[in-house]
């Protein structure tokens, strides 16, 4: 298996709050993960920055015994209660937290881990299928019928997440299960990726667009192309 990745403060904001993570594994699996920190001035960077640092360690930490979404979610809620504690008690971190998306991609099969609206797609030549859901206001909107997807994308409160990793003293993450064959692509991203770049154009750029190792910076120069707004990150994984 393989991995790349990039990520970019993109063409307006002054930081980068967003941070990613990738392994490939002595048994050949894949860890990887993408955080999007928010908060007032560094705190998003340090939010994110240490979930992924404490995410990957406490993973690590915990040997490779033991169901796998168990593992994950042990590593997410110990740098979950860190967040917490350093937005509770350092005022320049008050309010801080991030999304995390996390994958253990095996031959048979993929761990996906998620809080808040980073994603992650499964990418193949049949298409493109988007495994986790947004904890997001318009996402809950889109279910109850009240959006469209095609609405969704535009509208003005898009960007108002439901859940984030540090935001409450118990992590209430989801996870999936994502079956792989040969051949298939994970694409682990931030939003600020995901609002830009549709996904027949993520699936173009994965399957058509050129070099596996180029495809991120694709990515990214799509993004940026259109003023890219946010923070861009985008984490590729094949089987």
């Amino acid at each position: 298996m393989q991995v790349w990745g990039i990520t970019s403060r993109g063409a307006v904001r002054q930081q980068n709050q967003d941070t990613y993570a990738a392994k490939v594994l002595e048994d050949g699996r894949v860890i990887a993960l993408v955080c999007d920190g928010m908060g007032g001035a560094r705190a998003g960077n340090v939010a994110s920055t240490m979930a992924a640092e404490l995410f990957m360690e406490e993973f690590f930490k915990a040997g490779p015994d033991g169901p796998v979404e168990e593992r994950m979610g042990h590593a997410a809620s110990v740098a979950n209660q860190a967040v917490f504690y350093r937005s509770v008690h350092e005022e320049e971190c008050a309010g801080m937290g991030t999304t995390i998306v996390a994958v253990l991609a095996g031959e048979r099969e993929a761990v996906i881990l998620n809080e808040g609206d980073s994603r992650c797609y499964h990418i193949n030549s049949e298409g493109i299928v988007l495994v986790t859901r947004d904890h997001s206001l318009v996402e809950d909107l889109v279910e109850r019928g009240e959006l469209t997807r095609d609405q969704a994308r535009t509208h003005p409160h898009k960007n108002l997440i439901t859940r984030a990793l540090g935001a409450e003293p118990v992590l209430m993450a989801d996870c999936f299960r994502q079956p792989l064959n040969e051949g298939d692509y994970l694409l682990l991203c931030s939003d600020g990726l995901s609002n830009v770049v549709n996904e027949q154009e993520m699936l173009y750029e994965v399957i058509h667009g050129g070099s596996e190792e180029g495809c991120c910076q694709r990515l990214l120069d799509i993004a940026l192309s259109r003023g890219a707004p946010d923070n861009v990150t985008a984490v590729l994984v094949k089987r």
